[in-house]
C-alpha cells in the first residue's frame, strides 16, 4: 500500500505541475485520491439499487465521480449483470476507473412468510424480485462468471439459517462452493447480517457453526459491520478469535437505537478502532453500503465522511 502512495504522490506532481487533469478525480480533491491510493474505497451496488436499475452506465459514472474505485454487485431486476454479461460489465467499469471486486449471490432462496411486507422503492411498490441464480442450485454458474468477470471474490449475501437443518445445509453449500472458487482461482466468503449471531435451538449461534465448520482456506467472511454491531458483537474481537478470517467488510453504520442504518460517521458504530484492526482481520477490500439509499447524496456523504476519518 505505501509504495502504491509513495508512486501517486510522485504521479500527482507530475500531472499538477504540467496542468493535466486526473480522470474521474472525486471534486477535484488531490487529497481523496492520495486516500484512495493508500486503501480503495469500495461500494456495494445494493446501496443504489433502484438507480442500478433505471441507469446503471449513468449510476456507475456518478459513483466513480464521488471517488469510489471498487464494486461489489448484487442481484438485480434486469438480466445478467445489471443487463451485462460478466465481461461486458467488467470492461464497462474499467472504463471509468472502477474494478469489479466481488458479487453477492443468494445462498438458497428463502421462503417468504405470508403477509411479510417486501422493500418498497421510491414510488412506493413493493420491489417484484425476479427469479435469480442461487449457491445451492447453480453454484457453479455463479463461480464461472465470477472468473469470466475477474472477480476476487464470490460472496453468499443470505442464506437461510433458521434451523440447524438449515444451517447444515448451508454449510454444505459453502464447502462445494468454496472448493469450486479455489478451482477457479478466486475466493469464496459468506456475508452476514445480525440473525447470524442468534443462538439456534438453544445452542450456539449460526455464525459460530459456520466458523468452525468450514475449511478457513475455503470460506472466509464479508463482515458487515452495521449488523454485527447491532447484535451486540465486537468486530475487532472476531478479527482476534479468526485472525485473516475476515478480507472483507461492509462499512455500513447504524443508529444509537441499532435499528436505523444511517450514512458512514453519522451512527456508532466504531470505524477507527475497526480499520485498526485491519491486519489482524486480514482485510483486502471493503465496501460501502447503505441499504437503498435514498439519493446520491446519501452515498457521496458516506464516502466523505470516510475519508474524513483517514482510516
Amino acid at each position: 500500500m505505501e509504495n502504491n502512495r509513495r508512486h501517486f504522490i510522485k504521479k500527482a506532481g507530475a500531472l499538477l505541475a504540467g496542468g493535466m487533469a486526473l480522470p474521474y478525480l472525486s471534486e477535484g480533491n488531490v487529497l481523496n485520491e492520495l486516500f484512495m491510493a493508500k486503501r480503495p474505497v469500495g461500494i456495494q451496488l445494493f446501496t443504489v439499487f433502484e438507480k442500478m436499475n433505471e441507469n446503471p452506465k449513468e449510476t456507475l459514472e456518478q459513483i466513480a465521480k464521488i471517488g469510489y474505485k471498487e464494486i461489489e454487485s448484487a442481484f438485480s431486476m434486469r438480466e445478467g449483470y445489471y443487463g451485462y454479461k460478466p465481461k461486458e460489465f467488467k470492461s464497462l467499469l474499467e472504463g471509468m476507473g472502477l474494478k469489479w471486486r466481488a458479487h453477492h449471490a443468494i445462498g438458497a432462496p428463502f421462503k417468504i412468510p405470508a403477509g411479510a411486507k417486501l422493500p418498497t422503492g421510491s414510488n412506493g411498490k413493493p420491489f417484484s424480485i425476479p427469479p435469480t441464480l442461487n449457491l445451492r442450485d447453480n453454484y457453479q454458474q455463479l463461480v464461472d462468471n465470477a472468473a469470466e468477470g475477474g472477480l476476487s471474490y464470490l460472496v453468499c449475501a443470505s442464506t437461510p439459517v433458521g434451523t440447524m437443518d438449515e444451517i447444515k445445509n448451508s454449510i454444505e453449500v459453502f464447502q462445494k462452493t468454496g472448493e469450486a472458487c479455489k478451482k477457479a482461482g478466486i475466493g469464496f466468503a459468506y456475508h452476514n447480517h445480525a440473525t447470524e449471531f442468534d443462538p439456534v435451538d438453544g445452542g450456539k449461534t449460526p455464525y459460530e457453526l459456520v466458523l468452525s465448520q468450514t475449511d478457513k482456506d475455503l470460506v472466509k467472511m464479508e463482515l458487515d459491520l452495521a449488523w454485527a454491531t447491532k447484535a451486540g458483537k465486537d468486530p475487532v474481537a472476531l478479527f482476534k478469535e479468526h485472525p485473516g478470517r475476515f478480507p472483507l467488510w461492509h462499512v455500513k453504520d447504524i443508529k444509537k437505537d441499532l435499528q436505523t442504518v444511517t450514512e458512514v460517521g453519522n451512527g456508532v458504530v466504531e470505524f477507527k478502532r475497526i480499520f485498526e484492526a485491519a491486519q489482524i482481520a486480514g482485510l483486502q477490500n471493503f465496501f460501502v453500503e447503505y441499504d437503498l439509499a435514498p439519493s446520491m447524496e446519501t452515498v457521496r456523504t458516506c464516502y466523505q465522511n470516510l475519508i474524513k476519518m483517514e482510516v
